[in-house]
């Protein structure tokens, strides 16, 4: 018994090894091109569709496709109807593991032949550098894959001499779908619907199992391969249970068609195996799961945004719109974490601006009050969230985008503590004595209100940076002349005294405005010009105008 099981859990190991260290070697060694192919190519269903089968097959795991685009998701960065197109491409993709298992693994014995492949891997890990490492991954994943599918395959025939795997049961839809849950649950078990898929194919290759229980053995592998990505979304946002919801429901339903229409679908096998050339056996059953699936898909993909919108019903929003996409996912994925982010504070700096502009025009009651601790709050989460980001050591580009991310954090705060003040004041900003103030913050506010809605913030930069400038300037002379001009009495300098620090406040807010955005936009340019660092020059007159640093002094 020990000689067949061990070299069974031995070579499912090496099999579900392989696959591990090939989609993570091929996946680093893509640079990140992978993971932006799926945002920029993703313009309709179609499109996404597409992209999600081709990232699938060229990584060889609909789980970090899935994954990665559960991440995508909760930043903002893919629609919910290209999401659906996404997943349904990473089911199909998924479909190509088991014809390289049926064509080249079964058919040819080639664990012996890319065992130099895993010494040759080994190398590149140990004595490569930067990208070429991960190549070794994917090299020694590849070796290993084969090696354990032959060692799987030879196992699998002296086990069937053991355990009767003919006796699972046959015939009828009730036996199907027994069946099929034992196909969902060995996918769960090895959080591998590929090594599942695998065992599958080498069992019906080894005669041990005939083609109708194998068949639902891999309806089962499809559905089972919906869990990682259910656990993935496990106590993340909104948007990543809607991901998850969708893709278990797509490939539930595509099992569901293929268990009812079994005998349709074997027809349609016989009927390849006669005019196309098709191989019965491995083959044939690697046929049956591709052709189930694109039925799936053909039916799914018309409707992808009523589907999607369903959903979406189904999963209302409760959380704040602005830290709603802040999911724990996102930390390993430091360029989506940061665009994340990034999306976050331009959300928060405008309502920012919203509570500035109601102040100006003399907006103050407890549900300005609310709304500026519920800002608070808000700022502290993006904060937290922003510096448990998991940068790489060498990702310069996204370190310098972090840094003024907090920058911008650092100048929203204390925006927030500018308008505190501001709604603690008795002041009546829409009195003459303030016009001049507010005209300059209406201003700022309304070029602000431009680079965000256009997501475009270094636009205004310059206009910002005088108006800026410009109130400071009057804000002295204005806080001088009120001083000198102080008549005598305690009620006429109290006065004077409590104008000059409204001046201050006004002054203050408008300044942390311009700098919040500086380094928004800051951020911003340096990840879409990531691996040249280019940052946007300091606003021209900050020197002269004698205004605060950046960070260090209020």
């Amino acid at each position: 018994m020990m000689d067949i099981l061990f070299p069974f859990a031995g070579g499912l190991g090496l099999f579900l090894i392989g696959m591990m260290l090939l989609s993570q070697g091929l996946v680093g060694f893509a640079g990140g091109a992978l993971q932006r192919a799926l945002t920029r190519f993703t313009g309709s269903p179609a499109r996404a569709f597409a992209s999600g089968t081709l990232v699938t097959m060229l990584v060889q795991s609909s789980t970090a496709t899935t994954v990665t685009l559960i991440g995508f998701v909760s930043a903002g960065l893919i629609g919910a109807s290209q999401a659906v197109g996404v997943l349904l491409g990473a089911s199909l993709g998924n479909t190509a593991t088991g014809w390289i298992v049926a064509g080249l693994g079964l058919k040819i014995s080639l664990g012996y032949y890319t065992m130099p492949l895993i010494g040759i891997g080994a190398f590149l890990k140990l004595l490569g550098r930067g990208r070429v490492t991960e190549l070794g991954l994917a090299l020694a994943g590849f070796g290993l894959m084969f090696t354990g599918l032959d060692s799987l395959s030879r196992s699998m025939q002296a086990l069937s001499t053991v355990f009767n795997l003919a006796s699972l049961p046959v015939g009828g839809y009730g036996a199907r779908l027994a069946v099929m849950l034992v196909g969902l649950t060995m996918t769960a078990i090895m959080q591998s619907s590929s090594a599942a898929i695998a065992t599958t194919l080498t069992a019906l290759h080894g005669a041990v199992i005939n083609f109708d229980q194998a068949a639902a053995l891999v309806v089962g592998a499809a559905i089972g391969t919906t869990f990682t990505g259910v656990i993935s979304a496990i106590g993340g946002t909104v948007h990543a249970k809607r991901t998850a919801l969708a893709y278990v429901l797509f490939n539930a339903g595509a099992g569901i068609i293929a268990i009812v229409l079994l005998p349709l679908f074997h027809a349609a096998i016989d009927w390849l195996n006669a005019h196309a050339g098709l191989d019965a056996g491995a083959s044939s059953l690697a046929a049956f799961h591709t052709l189930f699936i694109a039925v799936g898909v053909l039916l799914f993909l018309p409707v992808a945004g009523p589907f999607s919108r369903w959903i979406e019903r189904l999963l209302p929003e409760v959380a704040s719109a602005a830290t709603a996409r802040l999911d724990a996912s996102l930390l390993s994925l430091p360029d989506v974490a940061l665009e994340a982010s990034e999306r976050a504070l331009e959300q928060l700096a405008g309502q920012a601006l919203e509570l500035f502009e109601a102040r100006l025009h003399d907006g103050q009651d407890d549900d300005m009050e609310a709304r500026l601790r519920a800002l608070d709050h808000d700022i502290d989460r993006v904060y937290e969230f922003v510096g448990r980001i998991q940068l790489a050591p060498d990702d310069a580009a996204s370190a310098a985008s972090r840094i003024a991310q907090l920058h911008a954090i650092d100048h929203l705060l204390r925006l927030c503590t500018r308008l505190h003040d501001l709604l603690q004041a008795r002041a009546r900003l829409s009195e003459p004595d303030y016009a001049w103030a507010a005209g300059y913050g209406q201003r700022i506010i309304d070029a602000a209100r431009r680079g965000l809605a256009e997501r475009e913030l270094s636009l205004c930069l310059d206009q910002l940076s005088l108006e800026a400038v410009g109130l400071t300037a009057e804000a002295a002379q204005r806080r001088q002349d009120a001083l000198r001009l102080v008549p005598m009495g305690r009620s006429g300098a109290s006065d004077a005294l409590h104008r000059t620090d409204t001046y201050r406040w006004i002054e203050r807010s408008a300044h942390h405005i311009w700098r919040m955005c500086h380094y928004l936009a800051q951020g911003r340019v340096t990840r879409d010009r990531k691996g040249s660092i280019e940052t946007l020059a300091h606003p021209p007159l900050e020197a002269e105008a004698g205004l605060e640093a950046p960070v260090t002094q209020d």
